[in-house]
């Protein structure tokens, strides 16, 4: 059995509609036991399979930010032997959605509803996404934008993406 499956039949994902915040009280839980940010990556994937194809690491997680990382190797290249334009763009959501979840007060939820992305040059290597996000104080409708850019190792930006993401209330059961 793989490490997922044996993930997953022991720690059953809760809903991202009941009372709490999932990413944040994961984050804060395992971001600093060994392998806690590995695992906390792979519980991300789970939750959101395609998202999780890519196998990013989350780096660094708080309030209002968001720092991920892709390392080069042949599952995310395209024929040019680069990372492929979709894998970034993967990326890019995924470092905007952290973000964004983590800031979320309990009672709201969000949605990305559109997202641009610029490729500026050809990503070889680790690629390092960084996010901002706003403060998000309550659950009141609302769309905002999340900017995400995207670094090689010499710090030279590879992609820059920006998430409509909706916010809103959770469903009340």
């Amino acid at each position: 059995m793989s490490f997922a499956a044996t993930l997953q039949n022991a720690l059953p994902l809760p809903s991202i509609e009941k009372h709490g915040n999932f990413i944040r009280d994961a984050w804060d839980r395992l971001r600093s036991v060994p392998g806690g940010r590995t695992v906390f990556s792979r519980l991300v994937g789970m939750a959101a399979p395609y998202t999780g194809s890519i196998g990013a690491r989350v780096l660094e997680l708080r309030e209002g930010y968001s720092r991920v990382e892709l390392r080069d190797r042949r599952a995310v290249r395209n024929h040019l032997d680069c990372v492929h334009a979709i894998a970034l763009a993967n990326l890019a959501e995924l470092t905007g959605n952290v973000a964004v979840a983590y800031t979320l007060p309990d009672d709201a939820r969000f949605i990305v509803k559109g997202m641009s992305i610029e490729y500026l040059k050809k990503a070889r290597g680790t690629i390092l996404a960084s996010s901002t996000c706003p403060a998000i104080d309550d659950a009141h409708e609302r769309e905002l934008e999340i900017e995400v850019s995207l670094q090689n190792l010499d710090g030279d930006e590879v992609a820059r993406a920006v998430l409509q993401t909706l916010i809103g209330p959770k469903k009340r059961r």
